[in-house]
């Protein structure tokens, strides 16, 4: 008899989950697989694990986010009412600030706290305090209990809380393990750093304005050499970077290739003129149409005989008559190279801390539009105190530049 007063079923052999032996009000019990036999049921094959991997992928680069947002969120709410609940409460701050409205919460806040005391583990004491163990709901309902005191600071209430509704979607999928959509992972990748840049935390990457720091970026970026972005082929960059926003507000480009077409294709020779009127400085360095190295580069794209090298020359002309236009034909270089092409570069206020540049390598069969594309970030590399800082890419790419610039001749 079971603790529920139901009869269990014998459990010899003789007695199946489904045989009439059974006694009426039993309950039909699993019997354990023999050994060995729990592999072709349970086993998971190729794509359970890709789609197992990709779920995981996704709620990483979330949890990224809303670990980002729920410290600063934190940090914003303790710089704004400590001031005015400390004095008076002291390390009850926190509590008092809840108020009634808020007791239960506060209240289990504190109780976690004392558990992790005493299991130990709180392991940096920076976070031995009550605002820590707050969730994101928490920090958000002591905002709007106390908006004025954060008025202030946030121009839009409304903004944040309807950044923080959608990221409570998120959030419940992230602590619950469950599938996240890459459409809910783009909105609250969106969200997120819509609520940081609300929060102040914009400012700190001057290229930012360009190219956004991605969170991945933000912890792991000094693993990758200034590299902050790598799209298969140029369509796929575009579709990601558009021209408008590598190009535009530029005050420096310096680019060299064989015949710029990301530029010359992509943005229009009324918005280079409009750049350079603006005081940006341009240099620009194509493959010389007329070498002996544009027959060799048809040759292995299997182009007829002269395509290539009209194609080039065709965005010369393009770029001499952006040039006539301007006031200061100076500030618009250009010039032309002899050597074999190594790759396309396009290097965007690459003289400051907030330069960006796109670099492609050339391929014996593909052409530029099909070629892997690198984005560089420069300065982006976190040297840490104990190493002897190193250039990254983007220094190696704009040393490159200058030695092949310096060595060009320029198109009268």
């Amino acid at each position: 008899m079971g603790s529920g007063g139901l009869e269990l079923p014998p459990g010899d052999e003789g007695h199946e989950g489904n045989s009439a032996d059974v006694p009426p009000g039993a309950v039909s019990l699993a019997r354990p697989m023999a050994a060995g036999a729990i592999g072709p049921e349970l086993d998971w094959g190729p794509d359970a694990w890709r789609e197992v991997r990709t779920r995981a992928q996704r709620a990483g680069r979330a949890y990224i986010w809303l670990n980002l947002v729920e410290q600063r969120l934190r940090a914003v709410v303790a710089a704004v009412l400590r001031p005015v609940y400390e004095p008076v409460h002291g390390d009850d701050w926190v509590v008092a600030a809840a108020g009634p409205a808020g007791q239960e919460w506060v209240q289990r806040a504190v109780a976690v706290r004392e558990v992790s005391r005493r299991k130990g583990y709180l392991l940096d004491p920076a976070d031995d305090n009550v605002i820590s163990f707050l969730t994101l709901p928490q920090l958000r309902e002591l905002m709007v209990q106390h908006w004025p005191c954060f008025e202030p600071y946030i121009d839009e209430r409304r903004d944040v809380e309807l950044a923080l509704d959608e990221l409570e979607v998120t959030r419940n999928v992230v602590s619950r393990n469950r599938a996240l959509s890459e459409a809910v992972l783009g909105q609250a990748e969106r969200a997120s750093a819509r609520l940081l840049e609300i929060l102040g935390t914009g400012g700190d990457v001057p290229s930012a304005r360009r190219l956004p720091v991605d969170a991945v970026e933000s912890l792991v970026g000094d693993r990758y050499a200034d590299v902050v972005a790598v799209h298969s082929d140029r369509v796929r960059l575009l579709r990601q970077f558009p021209a408008e926003d590598i190009f535009g507000g530029a005050r420096r480009l310096d680019a060299m290739g064989i015949g710029l077409n990301l530029l010359v294709q992509n943005f229009s020779g009324r918005r280079l003129v409009r750049l350079a009127e603006s005081g940006a400085r341009v240099r620009l360095l194509f493959l010389n149409p007329a070498s002996s190295a544009v027959k060799r580069r048809e040759r292995e794209l299997g182009l007829k005989r002269g395509e290539l090298s009209r194609s080039v020359e065709m965005s010369i002309l393009h770029m001499r008559r952006v040039r006539s236009r301007l006031r200061d034909p100076g500030a618009f270089e250009i010039q032309v190279y002899d050597e074999t092409p190594r790759l396309t570069a396009y290097l965007v206020d690459g003289d400051g801390t907030d330069g960006i540049a796109v670099v492609q390598s050339y391929l014996r069969r593909s052409r530029g539009m099909e070629a892997p594309v690198f984005v560089l970030r420069n300065g982006s590399k976190v040297v840490k105190s104990n190493e002897v800082g190193e250039g990254g890419l983007f220094a190696a790419y704009r040393e490159e530049f200058e030695m092949m610039w310096a060595d060009s001749r320029p198109v009268s």
